[in-house]
């Protein structure tokens, strides 16, 4: 089983469906299943969509075989042929019959372009208009019709070489993200060599792109994005809000500066280590004794090392000299936001009409507030006098209201005092009926008339005291006096002994 059919068969999951068993999955996929188109439309969709997605996931893996011969995978395009019938061959089933008509409906929904009208086509992919399909499309129409012979009508698959817009598209997203957040001019300018390392370093391969691919994801973002001007040296991505422009002078020398600098590190890197060499070499010969050899590794470490100054100077000063056209290119972004922002300004201003235009406003606004307190002030004078209350009738009302409570509490006072005293009464007449019936058993000591009469003013007594308690809450301030007329009354009624 060959590397691309082992990846197929474990990472297509339309492969494998849960309502078929996967031996007879594979045997519809691998059958020349054609006719479904007619018979069976869905089955035949399926079909056409597992090989496509299979076949897509496969070339950006690196799967596909490429030329005889060659190590190289191309991760954007689809070579067709004998080759890729012979990888996705397998012992049971043999090759994939349908893989033609596979192809020719990826290539009637635009999903696959043949490689060399992509890139010679001037027009998007993404315009749809009939004026813009290009001389292959109206072909597969022809053989469909039967009128011309192609790959559907035979059920071969024809040798060629078709882009893969999805991968296409996929990985100029990924490029185009990561170079929108370089706001600098210098790192936005790469060579052909350095953007081929930069983009293998952004989709994480672990080889460079090959020329194929280069060439087909550069026209994808020139043409189709509108992102990249270029030329066969220089690679240019437009900035963030600027117009595309052509490839110049400065992005020349930007490139060879970049290259040069490039270069200078190589070297730099290189001598260091041959220093190093040299220097165990001659401190090998020292202890060998062998003088000769000795003094040779030193003369050449001084050489060495002296290239080695000069080459560090130099890097030196060009790294000096790409810091300052680094500093030139963002101080040529702060000049055109700058500019950017005086065009605002300058509009904003002109709506506005300048300062007199502010004043006369604002005297407009004061003396429309003016107005607007005058006329409240007005409808709330007007609503003062409709609803004007007499004072003095409120106050008079207000004294008469106290003036009936305190009535009520004196009438609802005397009502308890009335009951209190009633209550006295019965409990005196209770007490002298018991002490008289008592009279003819105590003989012995027969009371007087003083002693009852005593007794009954005690109890008097005692009773006005609790009615004057009561009182005290209800009256508090005829207390003191009610009590002093009744101490006094007391008074009088006992003799002195």
């Amino acid at each position: 089983m060959t590397e691309l059919l082992d990846f197929i068969l474990s990472q297509g999951e339309q492969f494998r469906r849960p309502d078929i068993p996967d031996l007879a999955r594979l045997a519809s996929l691998y059958s020349d299943f054609r006719v479904q188109k007619s018979t069976n439309p869905d089955g035949f969709a399926a079909n056409i969509s597992a090989w496509e997605n299979a076949l897509t996931k496969a070339a950006r893996a690196g799967l596909i075989p490429g030329p005889h011969g060659s190590r190289s995978h191309d991760l954007l395009s689809l070579r067709t042929g004998e080759g890729l019938s012979r990888a996705l061959e397998t012992k049971d089933w043999g090759q994939p019959l349908a893989i033609g008509a596979v192809i020719d409906e990826a290539i009637l929904q635009r999903r696959m372009i043949p490689m060399q009208d992509f890139l010679t086509s001037k027009t998007s992919i993404y315009d749809r208009s009939w004026a813009s399909q290009p001389w292959w499309l109206l072909s597969w129409g022809l053989r469909q019709i039967g009128l011309t012979h192609g790959t559907f009508a035979t059920g071969k698959i024809h040798t060629g070489r078709f882009v893969i817009v999805a991968n296409v598209e996929e990985i100029g997203d990924k490029i185009l993200s990561q170079v929108s957040n370089q706001s600098n001019r210098m790192d936005r300018t790469y060579s052909v060599d350095d953007f081929r390392q930069e983009v293998a370093k952004m989709i994480s391969l672990q080889e460079d792109l090959t020329d194929g691919d280069l060439s087909i994801i550069v026209t994808h973002l020139a043409r189709d994005k509108k992102a990249v001007a270029y030329n066969s040296q220089i690679i240019k991505f437009k900035g963030p809000g600027e117009a595309l422009s052509s490839i110049l002078s400065e992005d020349h020398a930007i490139v060879s500066l970049k290259k040069l600098i490039a270069d200078l590190n190589t070297r730099v890197a290189s001598l260091t280590v041959r220093v190093k060499a040299l220097s165990d070499s001659a401190q090998k010969a020292v202890e060998a004794k062998n003088r000769v050899s000795a003094l040779a590794a030193l003369k050449s470490k001084k050489l060495t090392e002296s290239k080695l100054a000069r080459s560090s100077d130099t890097l030196l000063q060009l790294e000096d000299v790409y810091s300052k056209i680094e500093q030139a290119a963002d101080q040529i972004e702060v000049v055109r936001v700058m500019e950017a922002s005086t065009r605002i300004l300058r509009s904003l201003h002109a709506e506005i009409g300048g300062v007199e235009r502010v004043d006369d406003v604002a005297e407009g606004l004061r003396d429309e507030i003016f107005k607007v307190n005058e006329i409240g002030d007005a409808i709330q004078e007007a609503g003062q006098e409709s609803y004007a209350v007499d004072e003095s009738a409120i106050d008079h009302e207000l004294e008469a209201m106290v003036q009936q409570n305190r009535t009520e509490e004196e009438e609802k006072g005397a009502q308890h005092t009335k009951q209190r005293l009633a209550e006295i009464d019965s409990e005196t007449h209770l007490k002298t009926s018991q002490v008289l019936g008592n009279e003819a058993r105590r003989k012995s000591q027969s009371p007087t008339l003083d002693s009852i009469v005593e007794i009954s003013l005690v109890d008097g007594i005692s009773a006005l005291n609790r009615l004057s308690l009561d009182r005290k809450q209800v009256f508090p301030e005829e207390h003191d006096s009610t009590h002093n007329q009744s101490s006094e009354a007391l008074a009088r009624a006992i003799p002195e002994n």
